[in-house]
């Protein structure tokens, strides 16, 4: 199994784990991923769950019980659960990159109920090009999360499969899911299918009644208005370079028509030939 599988496994298996304890106490969970692209295509990764208060007080040690020591190895960074104002649990993790693969394999490491992300970045002259694709959403319900991999790890059967077959839980009345995306310079809007925030966040209210979207946005970033001196500039500059290189060529043969047309003069005049060189 690959690095990548396993992270994903570890993923499943920490949601499954959540989302089983949520159903079966009649709970609630709502998960929210941020995605932040900056200028320079480096960017970070936030994934926020929210639990209600009916969980801590139905199961009092849920905090205590998750153990997110492999989410900690594989790189994020780990705050909570911690108690929320209204007497749930909040937990979060946080992830950097360096690029467009890196986000990619960040996002793909969660798993559903974000399918197949890809993060791309690219360029066409000045202009710069960012987007992302995902299919979003439970395709099996509750059972997504139970992949080959997870189902191995945990003996063979899906985890909870019995519970959820006999009470009247799904996620629809058991979670929600949103995916958030900031992407440097103007959207396209024909590319972009996400709701805009009033601070220009794109969101992507996830269906989990089975339902498969796929989100679409697209960005082109020009020049930033701080560099936009830097073309014109950089040209000036090739152009005084190459007016140098010209004005020294004349000027050097100038001097040597010069040393030549006086060294004729005296040779004509008839001076010694040492008295020549030292002109």
């Amino acid at each position: 199994m690959t690095a990548a599988r396993d992270r994903s496994t570890m993923w499943r298996r920490l949601l499954m784990v959540v989302v089983g304890v949520l159903a079966l106490t009649g709970c609630r969970l709502d998960v929210v991923a941020e995605v932040t692209v900056e200028p320079d295509g480096t960017g970070t990764i936030v994934v926020v769950a929210e639990a209600d208060a009916e969980l801590v007080e139905r199961v009092p040690t849920i905090a205590d019980d998750l153990i997110l020591d492999d989410v900690r190895d594989a790189g994020w960074e780990v705050v909570g659960p911690e108690p929320t104002p209204s007497g749930g649990l909040v937990l979060t993790l946080s992830n950097t990159f360096e690029g467009n693969d890196e986000a990619t394999n960040l996002l793909r490491s969660l798993g559903p109920p974000f399918n197949n992300p890809v993060v791309g970045r690219g360029q066409n002259g000045d202009t710069a090009t960012n987007t992302l694709r995902s299919n979003l959403g439970l395709s099996d319900g509750f059972a997504t999360f139970a992949d080959d991999d997870l189902i191995n790890a945990v003996g063979g059967d899906a985890p909870f499969a019995e519970e959820f077959a006999a009470g009247d839980f799904d996620p629809v009345n058991s979670m929600s899911a949103v995916l958030r995306l900031t992407l440097p310079g103007d959207l396209v809007d024909e590319e972009t299918n996400a709701e805009e925030l009033d601070d220009g966040t794109l969101q992507w209210t996830i269906p989990l009644d089975g339902t498969i979207i796929e989100a679409s946005a697209r960005s082109e970033q020009a020049p930033s208005a701080g560099s936009e001196w830097a073309r014109p500039v950089a040209t000036l500059a090739l152009i005084a370079f190459w007016a140098w290189i010209a004005f020294m060529a004349l000027f050097i043969t100038y001097v040597a028509l010069a040393r030549l047309r006086r060294s004729r003069r005296y040779r004509r005049r008839g001076l010694p030939l040492a008295e020549r060189r030292q002109l």
